[in-house]
């Protein structure tokens, strides 16, 4: 949502399991109205205890896009890792290894563990495009994440090129 790591927001079905996951209730913390469930302690949904104004960036970058604004930019970042995981997904030398349904991609190079953290090294090294990485099954995942600001097609190609690029490289 366009604003740094002190503003996050969750969108879940249910709560309880992201409670279960951050709630701490000591003493001191105990109160009526939290016991009774007639108030919602935002305290419980993030990793801070603390109560600061962080909704106020948000609110600028709302204010700044407009809710039709920021759900075409979230929208258009949905599409492009979309079109994204279809390249993957036409490149014998890859596979996807997780549904898309956000601006995430996860894939990796069929030629295993030294394959493709050459290909990571090399493309962070650049400079030019910088991947993070996960581990799924014990096996190093390459993460493509679509969603800064003035990101357009023509970054995300690039991007695509110089992955291929680093695929082509591999082993000389």
């Amino acid at each position: 949502m366009f604003t740094n790591f002190a503003c996050d927001c969750f969108y879940v079905a249910d709560r309880g399991p992201l409670l279960r996951a951050m709630s701490i209730l000591p003493e001191y913390l105990r109160n009526q109205a939290t016991q009774s469930g007639a108030v919602i302690d935002y305290r419980d949904w993030q990793v801070p205890l603390g109560r600061r104004f962080r909704a106020l960036k948000l609110w600028f970058v709302i204010r700044s896009f407009g809710v039709e604004g920021l759900q075409e930019k979230i929208r258009g970042h949905v599409a492009l890792a979309r079109e994204f995981a279809l390249w993957v997904d036409a490149d014998p030398r890859f596979e996807r290894l997780a549904p898309v349904p956000l601006n995430l991609v996860c894939f990796r190079h069929r030629g295993g563990e030294a394959a493709n953290q050459q290909i990571l090294d090399r493309l962070n090294a650049s400079g030019q495009v910088y991947l993070t990485h996960t581990r799924l099954h014990q096996q190093i995942v390459l993460r493509m994440s679509i969603g800064q600001t003035n990101t357009q097609r023509r970054h995300v190609q690039q991007a695509w090129k110089l992955i291929q690029e680093a695929a082509a490289e591999l082993g000389s």
